[in-house]
């Protein structure tokens, strides 16, 4: 094992598929000469030359519509969005082709290829830098979307993501990049896409969640536990197919779910779980599903108070758990 930080556990996913596989390449803009914008692609241009790393022109649709064109005729593409705010110009190839593809033509040609966006705030971004947009794809059939909060996560999921014949949306937590440190295996493995991990185990009460907010469950657990309050967290890792029968199987165990996320409360993630909770484990629920997530505002504020004012944190997660304890 070694210790290494989240974005190094990337940068080494994306190294070893590229040694391993000569169909993978990367490309999007700055990800060559500078190494990425936020240096995840550093060192892959002296390794494997600027044919299989690419720079793009600042274009989106450029990137994400030349990986579904090389995935389509064998390749293996990793394109890279700077910030998943500016993902939305590359929805035509990514939503209408990438994730129809396979079915349009009745599993003859598939897409393996994998959007790593960088994504999420608590990072001074401001509106259109620290944005998560997980719910524009959730509801997408076709795609693989990824979600990871540690680095042995993110690189497991990365290389799996790699190997798979569907199009994978890979979202990276900025403030996880060099904030998280973790003990990663120094042999080959990866971590099976579609499944949650306990990260941490109880019986009062379940806590869903993902990416940044897995850190603010997994402390805000720790401050209940002094107080009688026994919380289980789980990390869902893969949003679309999310784990629902690990997410069950922990609410008929504590009769008391809560999910939390950064993205807007309206139309997000938790709004899904918690209606399959209530669907499929209603009669072992002990109080209504909570959610905890962002405002309905167009996220995020600049200002450092107005952003922390939006953003779930482990003190809030913690008086919500309290409530919910309290039935």
């Amino acid at each position: 094992m070694k210790n290494i930080t989240f974005i190094e556990a990337i940068t080494e996913a994306m190294a070893e598929e590229m040694r391993r596989d000569q169909r993978v390449f990367v490309m999007g803009e700055d990800v060559a000469l500078y190494g990425g914008v936020f240096k995840a692609t550093k060192g892959l241009l002296d390794e494997f030359g600027p044919v299989r790393v690419i720079d793009t022109p600042i274009s989106e649709e450029f990137i994400v519509g030349g990986a579904v064109g090389a995935a389509a005729v064998g390749l293996r593409p990793i394109p890279e969005i700077q910030f998943s705010d500016f993902v939305s110009c590359g929805f035509d190839p990514l939503i209408q082709q990438a994730a129809k593809l396979r079915y349009r033509t009745g599993g003859g040609w598939t897409c393996p290829m994998v959007v790593r966006i960088c994504c999420g705030g608590e990072i001074g971004g401001g509106l259109y830098h620290s944005q998560t947009n997980e719910n524009w794809f959730f509801g997408t059939p076709g795609l693989v979307v990824v979600a990871p909060s540690t680095p042995y996560d993110a690189k497991g999921l990365l290389k799996a993501a790699v190997r798979a014949d569907d199009p994978v949306v890979y979202l990276e937590h900025k403030k996880l990049y060099r904030w998280i440190r973790g003990d990663v295996p120094e042999e080959d493995y990866t971590v099976p896409l579609g499944r949650g991990d306990i990260k941490r185990p109880g019986t009062t009460l379940t806590i869903v969640c993902y990416q940044l907010m897995v850190h603010r469950a997994l402390a805000a657990a720790d401050q209940l536990a002094t107080q009688g309050i026994d919380v289980e967290v789980i990390d869902l890792r893969t949003l679309l197919p999310w784990d629902q029968e690990m997410v069950l199987e922990s609410v008929r165990k504590t009769g008391k779910a809560m999910v939390v996320h950064e993205s807007p409360r309206t139309g997000g993630v938790g709004g899904e779980i918690a209606a399959v909770i209530m669907e499929q484990a209603f009669d072992y629920l002990d109080a209504p599903v909570t959610r905890l997530t962002g405002l309905d505002v167009p996220p995020m504020p600049f200002a450092p108070a107005m952003e922390a004012h939006y953003l779930p944190n482990s003190e809030k997660i913690a008086a919500k758990a309290r409530e919910l304890a309290a039935y």
